[in-house]
This record gives C-alpha cells, structure tokens and sequence, in this order.
C-alpha cells in the first residue's frame, strides 16, 4: 500500500496562556501513516488533540520541520505543494448564499484555475453523485442541512483532489440525509479518494472507516480497523444494565463478579462478557435488579469506553 500521509514523532503544543504557566500539549510523539485509498478516521473525545491534528494535516497550523509529509511534501516547507492535494470540509462551512448551487461550484473551481468546460463537466458529475441535480438552479438558503452538507463536500472535490479531509461531516444530520451521505463517501473511497475523517458517531466510524486512531490526552492509545479494535479491546458480548435511579449505590463486589469488566455510567452498568444471558444471571444472584437490560455484540463505542473511560459526546 503507498503511504500518503506519513506522520512520524508529531508532538505540537499552543502557547501558555498566562505568563510562566507551561504551555499545552497538544500532540505527544504521534505516528500514523494514512494509505492510498482508504477511508481513516480520527476518534478521540474533547481536548485529546484530534482536531488538532486536523488543522495540522489542512495546513491551518504549522507543524514541526519533517514531521508530516503528504505525497512526499513537507507539510512544514512545502505546505503549497500539500494544499493543492487536498479538499477541505470544515463542520461549518461557508457556501455563497448569493449563488446558485451549481453557480457555488462553478465558481469555487475557477479559483483553481480550470477550464470552464472542464469546470462545468466536473459541476455536473457531483452534482449527480451527491443527489443534488434536481437542485442545481436552487438558491443556497433554503436547502436542507443535508443538501449544504452535501454541496459543502462537492464543491471541495471541484478540482478532483487526491485527499479529502472531512471535519465532522454528519453532524447535526438527520439518519436519512446521513445515510446519503454515506453512500456517496463510500463511492468516492472506491473511486480511489483518500479521505480522512473525524467524527462524534461511533457508528459512523465502524460502518465508514477501512482504519482509525483513538485518541487520549494528546497520544495515540489505538490503530487499527473497526474489526481489529474491537476484537482485541473488546468482550464477545456486552450487557446493558439499566438503573434509573442511578448506578453510585451500586456496591462494587455485585458489579465486579458478572463478567469480564465493567463501566459505570449515570443509569446504565456496562457488562463486557463472554455470554450476556448467563452474565445477566450473575446480576440477578448478587441482588442486582435493573429496570431493563439487553445484550449485544460489542461495538466500536466499547472499545472507546474502555480505551478512554468516557464517551464521545462528552
């Protein structure tokens, strides 16, 4: 596989805020490789350094010398060489309101300099890849979030870059215009685009993502594919315990018998086990009496409450 993105001991840190306080760390000795073709995802929760490394990789930060190459360009010496590799999608993206939506990407696709009938053919297949044909004479304004989310990605793709950088891309996003969405990244990834994604949905990463990073506190804590991650971090299955009351007066000998692990949450007990049904068992023997409880295949969100101890949306 060819490295696209080569990351190697990236460590990065904002200045201090008050005078003779230390400054922050942001990034700890990160090393990542990003590949052609594959669709990589960045996870972390708030303050771990994944958005971060997002301004890093779409040059709005500068990094340290030889710490990021994209396509063999420094990102530090060489970060005009990088740009013209890469779309960018930030989660609020500022489209012209005063334009058509296909006027948007007309004109985006001139600041590059292309040809107007190059520009125009290029219009039409995106506008068709991301549904948005019927809508190519429509004003901007009144679009669905959906549909300007959409736009916002097509008209990062005008000039056909090779890398497609998406920051939080579904947020806010109803499951239907998520879906869509879905469909058409997965159509570019098999089209040969590198997209590099973060997200706040871990079902968006274990359906989306070929690989991905967890992140914590400024350090890389996993990599791997939604798959690996979860066999390797995760129990078979995982019981759901619910307590509406609370879980605090929970004793802890009861909880820590049931299965392999377990996570504390504001109402719910988190179960890792091998056989959620005798699991639940247990529960009941050791005089727990939940409200509810359910058992499930694990998920990419255990891996992260475990890696972690907290959850995305925190």
């Amino acid at each position: 596989m060819t490295t696209v993105v080569d990351i190697r001991s990236l460590s990065f840190s904002y200045p201090p805020a008050r005078k003779k306080s230390a400054p922050r760390v942001a990034l700890d000795a990160l090393s990542i490789q990003v590949h052609s073709g594959e669709l990589f995802c960045l996870l972390g929760p708030n303050g771990s350094g994944k958005s971060t490394l997002f301004r890093l990789l779409s040059t709005l930060l500068e990094p340290p010398a030889s710490a990021v190459s994209v396509f063999g360009h420094d990102l530090r010496s060489e970060p005009a060489a990088v740009r013209s590799a890469i779309g960018i999608v930030f989660q609020n993206p500022s489209l012209d309101k005063k334009l058509t939506v296909r006027e948007n990407l007309l004109v985006f696709g001139r600041f590059f300099g292309m040809d107007r009938t190059k520009i125009a053919t290029r219009a039409d297949e995106l506008l068709e890849l991301f549904q948005l044909t019927d809508r190519a004479k429509d004003q901007v304004e009144p679009l669905s979030g959906g549909m300007k989310r959409r736009l916002s990605i097509a008209r990062a793709l005008i000039a056909s870059p090779t890398i497609l950088m998406l920051d939080e891309p579904t947020t806010g996003l109803d499951p239907q215009a998520r879906h869509l969405l879905w469909d058409a990244l997965q159509r570019l990834k098999r089209a040969g685009t590198t997209i590099v994604l973060t997200t706040h949905y871990m079902d968006e990463a274990e359906q989306l993502c070929d690989r991905l990073v967890v992140m914590d506190q400024a350090k890389i804590v996993a990599v791997g594919s939604p798959r690996q991650l979860i066999t390797e971090h995760a129990s078979r299955e995982v019981l759901e315990l619910r307590f509406p009351g609370g879980t605090d007066s929970l004793p802890n000998n009861a909880l820590e018998s049931i299965g392999d692990r377990y996570e504390r949450l504001a109402e719910r007990v988190i179960v890792g086990c091998e056989n959620g049904e005798a699991a639940h068992a247990r529960a009941l023997d050791n005089g727990l009496d939940p409200e509810s409880w359910l058992v499930r295949r694990s998920s990419l969100e255990d891996v992260f409450l475990r890696l972690t101890g907290r959850s995305l949306d925190e």
